[in-house]
């Protein structure tokens, strides 16, 4: 949880130099402090010590690669909403945190208690996963076909204005 102290923080470092940090990084989070620093309009010392104050109040979580998953062998990406009941919830969260396959997991309102996003090498693999998540609820399955919008930036503004900014299949502004 964050304190008020950590929040106003957090709010002093996302002023436009944050944010324009933050845009940068999500394009490329392999910048040099010094490129970083001409593109934002900071020093070099200024844009160090943002960073690593954004790194201490948890803006920024990490700095990561991307792979190729089908490089690595896992040609399978699927989805899987779960259902259990009290007695299991605690014991499938500590049995899905163990799995290998299980890229994220998200508790989710509604009917279902989970969805996994899992990648598998094979179909048999991904059955023998949903096997393997059976004793915990009712695992329901869905493969992706394709990926067309993967790993989006976020609004650094803030603020999502696409919806708004599209027309309705009429042509008239929403």
């Amino acid at each position: 949880m964050m304190t008020d102290s950590t929040a106003n923080r957090s709010l002093y470092l996302m002023d436009s130099f944050g944010r324009c940090l933050l845009a940068e990084l999500q394009d490329n989070s392999r910048l040099s402090t010094a490129e970083l620093a001409r593109r934002v309009g900071l020093s070099p010392t200024a844009t160090a010590e943002r960073l690593k104050q954004m790194e201490e109040v948890g803006i920024v979580r990490g700095y990561t690669v991307e792979i190729d998953r089908e490089v690595l062998g896992l040609q399978v990406l699927a989805f899987i909403r779960m259902t259990c009941d009290g007695q299991h919830y605690f014991r499938l969260m500590d049995f899905v945190q163990t799995l290998e396959e299980v890229r994220e997991c998200h508790h989710l309102t509604g009917g279902d208690a989970f969805l996994l996003k899992v990648t598998t090498t094979s179909m048999e693999s991904l059955e023998a996963l949903i096997e393997a998540l059976l004793p915990f609820g009712n695992p329901v399955t869905s493969v992706a076909l394709s990926t067309p919008v993967e790993r989006r930036k976020y609004a650094i503004t803030g603020k999502l204005t696409s919806v708004t900014k599209k027309r309705s299949p009429l042509g008239s502004r929403r």
